[in-house]
């Protein structure tokens, strides 16, 4: 369902501190626009940042970097944020499309880890290429993931997480935590998104899996 229009969502994020739509100039930077060197965290398409404020409230030593491609949504994050974690100083939202995400990301910054959550299933397989798991996508996080960097995954869709543990090993991935029903086993370290709550609700089991690239030579 398409969000309706957020006339105050622009003007809002103008005015926001922790906001930008022309990331470029931050590219092996980052550090310097949070302010503090810090582990980096990426969450691709954060949404309303539901997820993405508790990460950053119960995480200040690590520096969280929103993506969305959604005024409207970034708009509605922003003020989730300040609901949940007012003045974040370890939060940044950026306005770009993912897919081209090594534009504004740099292998120097050294990214520790990606948060992937309840993209869109791009069901139709001629749009397969536009998943956010897709093996192009997943190929490009690794020029930019740290040595231990990790990409933390999670879905409502069967089809969408099937395929995409195909995908991680064709992209050479080592998948080091996996479950078809992640709320069954209470992990301490779950942070719920919006969507995560309403398919919950739905009585629809979230899909979720922990992957790191391989080592080679070792």
């Amino acid at each position: 369902m398409r969000m309706r229009k957020k006339t105050w969502a622009r003007p809002e994020l103008a005015e926001c501190a922790y906001f930008t739509d022309a990331p470029e100039p931050f590219r092996g930077a980052w550090a310097e626009r949070f302010g503090e060197k810090r582990p980096l965290w990426l969450d691709l398409g954060c949404g309303k940042c539901v997820f993405l404020a508790e990460l950053a409230r119960r995480n200040p030593e690590s520096n969280i970097l929103g993506v969305d491609i959604s005024y409207d949504i970034l708009g509605v994050g922003r003020r989730n944020i300040e609901a949940i974690a007012p003045n974040p100083k370890n939060v940044q939202l950026v306005f770009f499309n993912i897919e081209k995400l090594a534009e504004i990301i740099a292998p120097e910054d050294r990214v520790q880890r990606i948060y992937i959550n309840f993209c869109n299933p791009w069901p139709k397989k001629k749009h397969h290429k536009r998943r956010l798991t897709y093996p192009r996508q997943l190929e490009m996080y690794k020029t930019l993931l740290a040595e231990d960097g990790e990409i933390w995954f999670k879905t409502d869709n069967d089809e969408l997480f099937e395929e995409s543990l195909e995908y991680f090993e064709a992209a050479g991935y080592e998948i080091f935590a996996l479950t078809r029903d992640l709320h069954a086993e209470n992990d301490p370290e779950n942070i719920e998104s919006e969507h995560e709550i309403m398919f919950t609700r739905e009585g629809i089991r979230t899909k979720a899996l922990k992957a790191r690239p391989k080592r080679t030579g070792v």
